[in-house]
């Protein structure tokens, strides 16, 4: 009976153990998520970020430091359907720096790897800017070059639609291929040469793969994929095929997962289309009183949300899709970019930004080096930052 009440003890310390490590490295390291949307559905749903949104959503200012994230790149996003583009991301800009505000001594705007330290040592968030979608600059560098100087630190070349310089992956699958112009136009190029000079990360989600090869072939500086996943687990239109990783990987780009269970789980799409085909006269009555397609869809998501638990992805895969890149092309290429507040099917256990650790647990439990979690966590989106700074 000692030796079974010996090994039962033994095993209970090991287990208790090993949580307390997986919670140490989480909370030591420099933890980077590079897509969240919580301002565009704080806008729509009029919450504010600093009050307790669980329920509601899944970040807030308090569940941040609860989940142990240092540096959250914060989405600036409309789609093509608003009239003044430009206008509406410093709307959202305006939000940020409201939020920063009223909160000093727990939020800080970043716009560089050092301010990002800074941010990290004061104990505070550090809060960096991300536009989603090219046609927020409405084809003007001028105005480039104003989003840059208010913080953006990231554009996304397209987000699902067409610019007039870049094709998006979306429009390039919905049309079938048969487009007039595919890739970047030569102010296209332009723009990312502009980005490259001022210092502005080019990033690759969301766009076509023409946009995807003549942006990686006219880039001089590291790229950015801030929100995609891997296309061979899952064949989405917005992930990234093989050649694509390689190529991010020579480029010395990084490549940060996003959470959606649409682009983890090639199971997914079955699901999701038997679930809209229930609701859809329910929908339809949403959108026809004015709410955008993302919105009612999630406030069907909310409100029918057991059926929506079971549709969600299996936890693993999303380490999956990590350990697929990490074989292909090495562990200095892949991070976090959850999409949290801009998708409705996280994975099973990633409730919210909370869940966060439970990565960290699973990178452990897998085998991963301490030092190679912690270029996971955020070191290798710091170092792609620094590669795009102006000196």
């Amino acid at each position: 009976m000692k030796k079974i009440f010996f090994v039962i003890t033994a095993f209970i310390f090991l287990i208790n153990a090993n949580a307390q490590d997986y919670k140490q490295l989480h909370f030591a390291s420099v933890v980077c998520d590079t897509h969240n949307d919580i301002i565009s559905t704080c806008i729509e749903k009029g919450y504010r970020f600093d009050s307790n949104l669980t329920g509601s959503t899944h970040s807030d200012l308090k569940r941040m430091f609860e989940a142990g994230v240092d540096a959250q790149v914060f989405s600036v996003w409309c789609d093509e359907t608003e009239k003044q583009p430009y206008v509406f991301a410093n709307r959202e800009i305006d939000t940020l720096y409201a939020w920063i505000k009223r909160n000093p001594d727990s939020m800080m705007l970043v716009k560089n790897s050092g301010e990002l330290a800074q941010a990290v040592k004061q104990h505070k968030l550090a809060c960096m800017i991300g536009v989603e979608g090219g046609h927020m600059m409405e084809d003007d560098l001028n105005k480039l070059d104003s989003l840059y100087a208010r913080g953006t630190r990231y554009m996304t070349l397209t987000w699902n639609n067409n610019t007039t310089w870049a094709t998006s992956a979306k429009t390039e699958h919905d049309t079938m291929q048969h487009l007039a112009h595919k890739g970047l136009t030569d102010f296209g190029k332009e723009v990312v040469q502009h980005m490259n000079k001022i210092g502005m990360m080019v990033d690759l989600s969301h766009v076509g793969e023409q946009t995807f090869w003549d942006a990686i072939q006219t880039t001089k500086k590291p790229v950015l994929v801030s929100h995609s996943c891997v296309y061979k687990l899952c064949p989405a239109f917005r992930n990234l095929k093989d050649d694509q990783i390689k190529a991010i990987a020579k480029n010395g780009g990084v490549i940060q997962l996003n959470f959606y269970s649409g682009f983890l789980d090639s199971t997914f799409d079955a699901k999701e289309k038997a679930f809209e085909a229930i609701h859809k006269a329910e929908k339809d009555s949403l959108m026809k009183a004015g709410k955008q397609e993302f919105f009612a869809d999630n406030f069907l998501f909310l409100k029918y949300a057991d059926e929506v638990k079971n549709m969600r992805a299996p936890f693993h895969l999303l380490l999956d899709h990590l350990n697929y890149i990490v074989k292909l092309v090495g562990v200095d290429y892949v991070g976090l970019g959850s999409d949290f507040d801009g998708i409705s099917f996280p994975p099973q256990q990633m409730d919210d930004v909370t869940s966060m650790p439970l990565i960290t647990k699973a990178l452990l439990e897998r085998g991963y080096s301490k030092k190679d979690i912690q270029k996971i966590l955020g070191g290798n989106f710091i170092r792609v930052l620094k590669a795009n700074e102006v000196k």
